[in-house]
C-alpha cells in the first residue's frame, strides 16, 4: 500500500489497513480544503506530546493498541479518557490533548482535522523529526 497524500482528489480506500502499515510517527494521507487525514504510530510507552489547536477540531480513532488521553481546557486541567481498539476521541478546537500509548505494542491512530493542520504530503518519521517541525502547521 502506498501511503502518500492522495488529496484533494475523490479517493476510497481501507483506512483502518493503511494506518496498521503505517510505520511513520505521522503521514498525510489526505488533504483538502477543509479537512486532512492522518495516519500516527505512536512507540511503546511514548506519547504525542500535550498540544493543542487552537482553530482546528481534531478526531481520533485507534486502529490498534490501547492508550490513555488526557483532554482539557488548560494544560494544569486534563481528564484521563481511556482508549481501545476502534474507540474514537473528538477534541474540540482549542482543548489541550494528549495521547499515552499505554499497551505492549505500537499505537496506530487515525487523525482527522478540520481544517487541515498541517502541510499537504508532511511525513514525520519519528516524534523527534515532528517536534522539530512544529512550525508546518498551518
Amino acid at each position: 500500500m502506498n501511503l502518500i497524500d492522495y488529496g484533494p482528489r475523490a479517493l476510497t480506500m481501507d483506512v483502518v489497513k493503511a494506518a496498521l502499515n503505517n510505520n511513520n510517527f505521522r503521514s498525510t494521507l489526505w488533504t483538502g480544503k477543509h479537512l486532512q487525514l492522518t495516519l500516527m504510530t505512536i512507540r511503546t510507552g511514548d506519547d504525542i506530546g500535550l498540544e493543542s489547536h487552537p482553530n482546528t477540531d481534531q478526531f481520533l480513532f485507534v486502529a490498534e493498541g490501547s492508550a490513555t488521553a488526557l483532554v482539557g481546557d488548560s494544560k494544569d486541567n486534563l481528564v484521563k479518557y481511556p482508549m481501545f481498539c476502534e474507540h474514537v476521541l473528538f477534541v474540540p478546537a482549542g482543548a489541550y490533548h494528549n495521547v499515552i500509548n499505554t499497551g505492549n505494542r505500537p499505537l496506530r491512530l487515525i487523525s482527522v482535522y478540520a481544517p487541515p493542520n498541517h502541510a499537504p504530503g508532511t511525513v514525520h518519521r519519528t516524534k523527534e523529526a515532528a517536534m522539530e517541525d512544529e512550525h508546518d502547521h498551518y
